[in-house]
């Protein structure tokens, strides 16, 4: 039987039973068993079925997305993105467009003690959006800056994707953190000039808000000690080497739970709320990495990962141009895909293409979270865009993604600035070694 062509009809069967909307993790692992078999025989296929999830959920290195997923739980549920969004209120509200500038803030500062980018957005959808539409915001605009806010989570460390993509590639996972930082800054920065910029060429879509005093803003900033601690606690004790990255999400999630239970944010219903909604998001989260582990072996047996790897290298558009081609697939694939999925399925294609053309391993996984996020606010997926629209059923998709697109235009220029200057991305790192 033609490998190739076991490949090709791999990849279409998958992309329909997304289409018929079977859960993506499903969809590959079903596709995975069913093409190893075709090619190895029954036995194994079902050999493989039986050892990779076994092997997947025991893996102590994968023990580290439950634990920050945990951590963002019980940060959620305590309320700690309410008291994030209420000082950038304080600082920033007597400005034009103060309300947009402290949802970006408070998604950003969020997103350092979460690491989940759909979890940031329906967090601050529930804190922010209400009260910008109560203070005369724009739908579209409120809605289409929280969906890009919530990408920020994807970027600024602990990231689930960062490391997911330091697992699969081996590469360092602090090096990885401390690299998405001064993109993630970026981002925020980017997102503060173009409400500017929308403040001044559209005024009345971003109104004017109350002048808080100075005592206010200093005691909301002093309520802010919990975000800090955590941040400390976590990346600062893994850099100064106290504990390992899957020792620092442990820590993360007990300091977290700890901080809840002694401020009496965190009651018993709240804790079991928490709890809930960590053990669901992991769970489909690992089910997308077993299905992906299954899809891996299918398509090492067809040599399929092989001959990509070749194809690429030798592709007569040199390295940047590769790069580039790689790029607009992501864009491709995010109209089909989530984040995890396409991460997944792709990285072990493309990352030994990208290391034989000579691309830096940390700059390159920049490169990639940022190239998914697209995927997750633009049509016909946009993860972030259905999350918002699931709570606020009275804006519709349509009204959110037209919010987005201005946020898409500002983030395809960041790409690009990290594309040019590598260095933004590898200065930190390079510094903390």
């Amino acid at each position: 039987m033609d490998r190739d062509l076991v490949a090709l009809g791999g990849f279409v069967l998958m992309f329909v039973l997304m289409v018929l909307r079977v859960p993506v993790g499903v969809a590959m692992g079903v596709v995975g068993v069913l093409g190893f078999g075709m090619l190895a025989g029954t036995t194994p296929a079902l050999n493989l079925l039986a050892n990779v999830p076994l092997s997947v959920l025991t893996d102590y290195n994968l023990a580290v997305i439950p634990m920050f997923i945990l951590m963002g739980a019980f940060a959620a549920n305590s309320g700690m993105s309410r008291e994030l969004f209420e000082s950038g209120r304080m600082w920033f509200g007597h400005r034009r467009g103060g309300l947009a500038y402290a949802s970006i803030a408070a998604c950003g500062g969020f997103a350092a003690i979460n690491g989940s980018s759909v979890a940031t957005a329906a967090t601050m959808t529930q804190v922010a959006l209400p009260e910008m539409r109560k203070a005369g915001y724009a739908p579209c605009f409120s809605a289409g800056l929280i969906a890009a806010g919530g990408t920020l989570g994807i970027m600024i460390p602990p990231s689930v994707i960062f490391v997911l993509y330091g697992i699969m590639t081996d590469t360092d996972i602090t090096q990885l953190f401390a690299a998405g930082v001064v993109p993630g800054l970026l981002g925020v920065a980017f997102y503060f000039a173009l409400v500017q910029f929308i403040a001044w060429r559209k005024p009345a879509s971003v109104p004017v808000g109350a002048r808080h005093g100075w005592g206010e803003r200093i005691r909301s900033s002093i309520g802010l000690w919990p975000v800090i601690l955590l941040f400390l606690m976590v990346l600062g004790g893994i850099y100064a080497g106290l504990f390992t990255v899957q020792e620092g999400a442990g820590v993360g999630a007990i300091g977290t739970l700890a901080i809840g239970v002694v401020r009496r944010k965190l009651g018993i219903v709240a804790i079991r709320a928490a709890l809930i909604d960590a053990l669901r998001i992991s769970s489909s989260i690992m089910t997308i990495v077993v299905g992906a582990y299954l899809f891996g072996y299918f398509l090492t047996i067809t040599q399929f990962t092989q001959q990509a790897v070749d194809f690429l290298v030798h592709l007569p558009i040199g390295a940047y141009g590769v790069l580039a081609l790689v790029l607009v697939g992501y864009f491709v694939l995010g109209a089909v895909m989530d984040e995890l999925a396409m991460i997944l399925l792709t990285v072990p294609i493309v990352f030994p293409a990208m290391m034989e053309l000579g691309f830096d391993p940390v700059w390159f996984g920049v490169i990639t979270v940022m190239a998914v996020t697209f995927g997750m606010i633009t049509p016909p997926v946009g993860i972030n865009v259905f999350v918002i629209n699931s709570i606020a059923r009275d804006i519709p998709l349509g009204t959110i993604y037209r919010g987005i697109a201005p946020f898409v235009a500002v983030d395809i220029v960041r790409l690009v600035v990290l594309c040019v200057f590598p260095a933004l991305s590898l200065w930190l790192p390079a510094m903390l070694t």
